[in-house]
């Protein structure tokens, strides 16, 4: 009967044992995936929720993410659309658990400049927030280079015209914080 107790005994020491190396094992091979994950496949895993992003030019934006591109994402506020280029962000609260990858390779290239372009094609009015927190350009974007756009600067409610553009800026992709229109 001692013999059988100590068996027992020694039985449950070492499924105890194998439980707590199969955990940590299970706990570290989570951890190697979490490792391979980008931030827009954490992100797009966040559709549809609200989300607080705060950027290097010190502003806060929040609304419902509602795309996730290669290195961009878009938020609907109570005001504007804001697009977020993913290498201005500071951090993102209102995160769940989920992550999602996309899978159509065309919607997984868009870059910042498909978006960018798709602003000037419709002449929306924009305003493009800096990473340095200084002023805000407010106007139209007239032509998207390969890392830059230009951005026409008009007074709010005029319409883009020769005569009523008071500076033409180049930004370069890497000086946006975000660009919001309405």
């Amino acid at each position: 009967m001692r013999w059988t107790a100590l068996f027992e005994d020694l039985e449950t020491q070492l499924d105890a044992a194998t439980r707590v190396a199969d955990d940590a094992e299970i706990a570290d091979r989570v951890r190697r995936g979490h490792s391979e994950v980008p931030l827009a496949d954490r992100l797009r895993g966040q559709l549809g929720l609200t989300l607080r992003v705060s950027t290097f030019g010190g502003e806060v934006f929040q609304g419902q993410l509602t795309h996730v591109g290669a290195e961009w994402l878009v938020l609907r506020g109570q005001t504007a659309e804001i697009v977020v280029p993913l290498t201005a962000i500071r951090f993102v609260d209102g995160l769940s658990r989920t992550v999602a990858v996309e899978k159509s390779q065309v919607l997984r290239a868009l870059g910042l400049g498909s978006v960018l372009r798709t602003l000037a094609r419709d002449r929306a009015r924009v305003v493009i927030h800096t990473v340095d927190g200084g002023p805000r350009l407010e106007g139209v974007i007239d032509r998207v280079g390969k890392d830059f756009a230009e951005i026409a600067v008009v007074l709010p409610g005029e319409a883009r015209r020769a005569a009523t553009v008071s500076a033409v800026y180049a930004v370069p992709f890497a000086g946006i914080a975000a660009v919001s229109s309405r």
